[in-house]
């Protein structure tokens, strides 16, 4: 295995307490709060960079305008489903009414805004939507599940994050194609129509999991600016430095870093899951997941599309909450164990016996620590020629055999890497 380094975009924000009140200005939302007015601030359940400072920076934005503002879980059926969950889930992060100052309304209730022509119900969170002010926040990304000129960012977090277990259930029950856009345009306008958004603030991330675009965003530009942004985030997401790989093992996984665990864009399983498509960037055939991470809280949604796992992994997934989370948006089978082993090495031995006639020495193999962490890498002697070939990336260390404990396990590899 050698160790690689990607060079990526490195385009990033230096201060993302004054970008934020910089774009907040710029959009004039202030001049639409009163003093005393509530504002709804919603937070998810993903691990966006510099999640607490961008929390606080909107928190301090309105209370410098004399609103009272508070924070609203809007993460759909994460966390189990329920209000403690939920509330759990944001105090992984440092988001405590402590830490910040503000009171956190964590309830799974909705209120019901009507039906769309097809019947679709309509549901929005009951503490925002009493809330004389309204601001979706999220990253803006390349969805896990849907391909169009909307995935995930301001309408997923108006719809499913803000629909909470109920309307998430609904909205996921709808989209069974491959576009989210659909079912969005008929809903999204409608949420807008009867609910008190004032804005959005969209994050766009660089490959690096840095903040790289902060942007407020006034409702009637949701449906025109998000497409725009989604374009700049799948510009400067991270990639394998090789395409056609015969393992890919990735340390960690969990929802802080993708809504399936491992980001499918990145993997190439957004289209078939469990294998490679002709449509995707990459192809993987055995994918090895090595862990599931602690903020992640048991919640092993997406193990069902790798196909080795280790015995411990498998012991440290909540069953229940991953069956909630993956019934409610509907890809069940991103609850399934995939094949296990007691240890690492057995579970690579037996993936490169399934790879077909390729002997394991000259497999392409790439390891990651996790999707969305991908500047140090490591990659197989037979992968060199790509590597030499790619001006994102170099080698930054001499080739070695995988490092095993004495359980025969791998160390991780951002050990290995700092070591």
């Amino acid at each position: 295995m050698l160790p690689v380094r990607q060079i990526f975009d490195a385009q990033s924000v230096e201060d993302v307490t004054a970008a934020t009140h910089d774009t907040l200005n710029k959009a004039e939302v202030a001049k639409s709060v009163r003093p005393g007015e509530s504002v709804a601030i919603t937070v998810g359940s993903r691990g966006i960079a510099n999640l607490k400072a961008l929390v606080r920076a909107q928190i301090e934005f309105f209370q410098a305008a004399g609103a009272k503002p508070f924070i609203v879980p809007a993460m759909g059926s994460h966390g189990g489903g329920n209000s403690e969950g939920q509330r759990a889930l944001l105090a992984g992060f440092d988001l405590t009414e402590e830490s910040l100052g503000v009171e956190i309304c964590s309830t799974m209730e909705t209120v019901i805004l009507g039906r769309t022509d097809e019947g679709i119900e309509i549901h929005f969170a009951k503490p925002a939507f009493e809330a004389d002010h309204v601001i979706v926040f999220n990253r803006v990304k390349p969805h896990t599940d849907f391909a169009g000129p909307i995935e995930s960012g301001l309408h997923k977090m108006l719809m499913i994050g803000l629909g909470k277990r109920s309307g998430a259930e609904i909205y996921h029950r709808h989209c069974r194609g491959e576009s989210f856009e659909p079912i969005a345009s008929k809903i999204v306008p409608l949420l807008l129509e009867k609910c008190p958004v004032l804005c959005g603030l969209a994050v766009v991330e660089n490959a690096r999991e840095e903040t790289a675009h902060v942007e407020a965003v006034r409702p009637e530009s949701f449906a025109s600016r998000e497409p725009e942004l989604l374009q700049m985030a799948r510009k400067w997401m991270p990639r394998l430095p090789v395409n056609e790989v015969d393992l890919l093992i990735i340390d960690q996984f969990g929802k802080e870093i993708s809504g399936t665990g491992m980001d499918m864009n990145v993997v190439g399983r957004k289209f078939l899951r469990h294998f490679p498509s002709d449509r995707e960037s990459v192809r993987c055939k055995r994918i090895f997941v090595r862990s599931v991470t602690v903020k992640s809280k048991g919640n092993g949604c997406g193990i069902g599309y790798a196909d080795f796992t280790n015995d411990r992994t498998v012991a440290a997934i909540d069953r229940e909450i991953t069956g909630i989370n993956c019934v409610t948006s509907g890809h069940v089978s991103g609850a399934h164990i995939p094949v296990s082993f007691p240890t690492d090495r057995e579970c690579i031995e037996t993936a490169l016996r399934t790879i077909g006639p390729t002997p394991p020495q000259e497999a392409r193999v790439v390891r990651i620590l996790d999707t969305l962490h991908l500047e140090s890498v490591e990659v197989s002697e037979s992968c060199l020629p790509d590597i030499a070939a790619n001006p994102q990336s170099e080698p930054s260390g001499p080739v070695r055999s995988f490092q095993f404990d004495s359980d025969g396990n791998l160390t991780r590899l951002s050990d290995q890497h700092s070591g």
